[in-house]
Parts: C-alpha cells; sequence; structure tokens
C-alpha cells in the first residue's frame, strides 16, 4: 500500500448520516467549495418561439462547447442574407415609380450565398456607364490641354546610361549646367580692338593658330585651348599690349590654363624653347603675375567646351563623326574675332552642333531634346552656324592652315577635307537664307 496517496473515502454516507452537504464540506475542508459556486455549470438559454422550459444545466465539456460554438456562427451567417434580401428588394413605391416612367423594375432573384445573383439588363447597363470617363479625368485632361502639358514633345534622357558612374554627378549635372548658363556672361568680352591700338583682328587670328599649333606638339587636354582663349580675350579687353608683347601674352595664357587644366603642366622653358628664345623666362613669369592680377585670379568660367560635351551628348551620343565636326567648327569660332564677340560660349557651342549636323546631312537637324539642354531654337542658331560654314568652305584656301591641318587627319576622321561635306556647306548656304524667310 502506498503511504505517501491521500486516502479518499468512496461511499459517503447522505442525508441525516453525515449532515447534508454542509456535513459534505466540513468533511472535505472548510475552503472547499460546490460546483455550482465554480462556474464550470452552462446554462443554455431557451429557443424562440416555444415555451420556456425549465433551465438545462450540465457541465461545459469540450463537445458542448464546440457545439454552441457552431450553433452561434450559423446564427451569424444568417443575418447578412436576411439583411441583402431587405436591402435588394424593391419596395411597392419602387415598383410604382418604376411603372411610371416606363421602365421595367430591376429583377432580383435572392439565392443562397453560394449561388451568383442575376441582375437585369438595366443594371448592367449602369454599371458599363459607370465604368466610362469621370468628370475628374475630363477636368484634368482639359486642364492639361490648357496649359500645353498635353502636347509636351518628349524629352529624352541623356543621363540614364551614366547613372552608375559617379564621376558623372547625374544628380547635379542639370544645376550644374543651369549654373554655366546663368555665369557665361560674366567671362564674356566687348569689342576690344578700338580699345588696342597696335593690334587687329588679323593679328589675333595668326596668334591664336600659333597657339593651336602648340597646344598640338603638347599634347594638352581640350580644356586647356578653351581655358587660354578666355584668358587671352579677357586681359586683351583691359589691358593695352603693344604689338611685340602679343605672342607673351599668349605664352603666359596658356601657361596658366595648362596650371589651371593639365595634371602634368608644361614648364617655363618649353614655352621658352617652343618661342625660339624670344622672351626670357622673367618675362613670361611676370607677364603671368600680370595677366592674373588683371582678372583678379578668376578662371573658373564656361567656356565653349564644357557646353560642347554637353550638347553633343544630347545630340548624338557615341558618333564620333558628329563630335569630331562640332569641334572643328567651334576652333574655327574661337579663330574667328567677330564670332568670338557676338557670340556668348553656349551659343557658340550649339551653333557648333546645328552646323555639324547640317554639314553631315542627320535628320532631323535640330531636336526637341537639344533644344531643351541647349536653350536656343533652330531660328536663333541660323546666324552664327551661317558663319562657321562660310569659314570652313575658305579653311582650304586660308594661309591660316592649323585647325584645317588638325582635322584633316586620321586621328579627326578628316572630317575638315571631305569634298561631299564641303557640297553640303554650299547648299547650306544657299538654303539658310530660305529657310530664314519662310520662318519670319
Amino acid at each position: 500500500m502506498d503511504h505517501n496517496k491521500a486516502v479518499v473515502p468512496h461511499n459517503l454516507p447522505r442525508g441525516g448520516e453525515m449532515g447534508g452537504k454542509q456535513k459534505i464540506g466540513q468533511v472535505a475542508g472548510k475552503n472547499r467549495r460546490v460546483l455550482g459556486d465554480i462556474g464550470n455549470l452552462v446554462i443554455v438559454p431557451a429557443v424562440e418561439g416555444k415555451p420556456k422550459a425549465a433551465q438545462i444545466s450540465r457541465p461545459a465539456t469540450r463537445s458542448f462547447c464546440a457545439q454552441l460554438l457552431a450553433n452561434a456562427q450559423a446564427e451569424k451567417n444568417k443575418k447578412p442574407l436576411a439583411e441583402v434580401v431587405n436591402k435588394v428588394a424593391p419596395t411597392k413605391v419602387q415598383i410604382k415609380k418604376a411603372a411610371s416612367d416606363n421602365l421595367a423594375p430591376e429583377t432580383v432573384i435572392v439565392i443562397s450565398p453560394d449561388k451568383e445573383v442575376k441582375q437585369s439588363p438595366l443594371s448592367g447597363r449602369r454599371k458599363t456607364k459607370k465604368s466610362g470617363k469621370t468628370l475628374t479625368s475630363t477636368l484634368t485632361a482639359r486642364s492639361k490641354a490648357a496649359c500645353g502639358l498635353a502636347n509636351r514633345p518628349k524629352i529624352d534622357d541623356i543621363d540614364a546610361v551614366d547613372i552608375d558612374n559617379h564621376l558623372a554627378a547625374v544628380e547635379y549635372v542639370e544645376d550644374i549646367y543651369n549654373f554655366y548658363k546663368l555665369t557665361e556672361d560674366e567671362g564674356r568680352v566687348n569689342d576690344y580692338m578700338d580699345f588696342q591700338p597696335e593690334l587687329n583682328h588679323k593679328m589675333r587670328a595668326i596668334l591664336v593658330d600659333w597657339l593651336i599649333e602648340v597646344h598640338r606638339k603638347f599634347e594638352l587636354m581640350p580644356e586647356s585651348l578653351y581655358l587660354t582663349m578666355n584668358i587671352l580675350d579677357r586681359f586683351l579687353s583691359v589691358k593695352t599690349v603693344p604689338r611685340r608683347e602679343l605672342q607673351l601674352v599668349g605664352i603666359s595664357s596658356m601657361l596658366i590654363a595648362c596650371k589651371y587644366e593639365e595634371i602634368w603642366a608644361p614648364e617655363v622653358n618649353d614655352f621658352i624653347h617652343i618661342s625660339d628664345n624670344a622672351y626670357a623666362r622673367n618675362q613670361i613669369l611676370q607677364m603671368e603675375k600680370a595677366i592674373l592680377g588683371k582678372l583678379e585670379w578668376y578662371l573658373t568660367v564656361p567656356t565653349p567646351y564644357v557646353f560642347l560635351v554637353r550638347y553633343i551628348k544630347a545630340s548624338t551620343p557615341n558618333d564620333q563623326e558628329v563630335e569630331n565636326m562640332a569641334f572643328f567648327f567651334a576652333e574655327l569660332g574661337l579663330m574667328n574675332y567677330k564670332t568670338t564677340i557676338t557670340c556668348c560660349p553656349s551659343m557658340l557651342a550649339a551653333s557648333s552642333v546645328y552646323a555639324a549636323h547640317c554639314t553631315l546631312n542627320k535628320s532631323p537637324l535640330w531636336t526637341q531634346t537639344l533644344q531643351h539642354h541647349t536653350g536656343y531654337s533652330e531660328d536663333q542658331l541660323m546666324e552664327s552656324a551661317k558663319g562657321l560654314v562660310s569659314y570652313h568652305l575658305g579653311a582650304a584656301e586660308n594661309k591660316l592652315k592649323a585647325i584645317y591641318r588638325k582635322f584633316s587627319g586620321p586621328d579627326r576622321g578628316a572630317v575638315a577635307s571631305s569634298h561631299q561635306q564641303e557640297i553640303f556647306h554650299q547648299l547650306i548656304l544657299i538654303l539658310l537664307p530660305l529657310l530664314e524667310l519662310i520662318v519670319f
């Protein structure tokens, strides 16, 4: 016999032998309660419509709780069906009103929730009508048309190919070029030949032609050449220079530009040697100091080169022929004094791209993407482009052939010496005045 287990009497006396339920409680312990006080008895409510019978109390077993839950769920599912019937079924007043309007009332057949509800043809027509254009969409379309947004031309995203190139600065490139356009007038020069008594535009052209040869011999970056021209013209516009020092100003301007743009800039001795010892070392350094003082060390200016790179990318990306031709026209514009004075850097770059398209017979000559990025229309560029084309026609017979030889070599695609392109130039010179008359 196990002495650790409590001994529970199986046969307890009833009635008066132990004094009823109170005696039982005393035997089990003073704190023991009867089953009715614990709360494990469930009172089943009477069913509606039936006479109330005596409430049945029974223990809350698992099977009984599951049965009660199933009954409650069934009652809940029956309620929405009744609501559908009440909401969908037409009243007598609605039927009379439909009959007065010569419209057949909607036929509603209420069936079980597992089947589809049939609707009348009238309800189908109403559904089709709702699927059309809404008032909001109509008003929005009219507003866009009134503002010109509906007919806005498609602009190509020219920076999509460089989205993963961190050096391209795709996030800021639009802001950078907007800033260039706003500040390009600060680096421009006015007509200064009247201010230079010993100089004229032919002397300037000879100097530019020689500087292009020096730039090519030193194998410098193109940025250095365009910055050299900018420094040269800006200094000549604020300082009177005698004829004997004009070449010295050109050498010193290129020395400053190379120090600004190049990784390995040429030394002063290199410029002395290239100029056939025309100037001493101290003269070059003194002129360099004078130029920087007059320009107040303001060298970060937007040159035509920065605009050319952007506009060529917007024109025909990865087209080397268009790129070489555009740079050829841009350098012809740099040599010509009138073009340098009358055209701002962005217009010279845009005109060079437009003239290259005309020369190479590219179609279309000017796109909406180019107009968006350059800010110039085709009409605004015709006059300057016609001047660039005329320079090309006379480049072969001109005594100053540095640019012509540079772009006649195989490394530049020989864009300057193509006979077919010269024919296109002649056609353009004839057609451009006619196009101007048609436009205006």
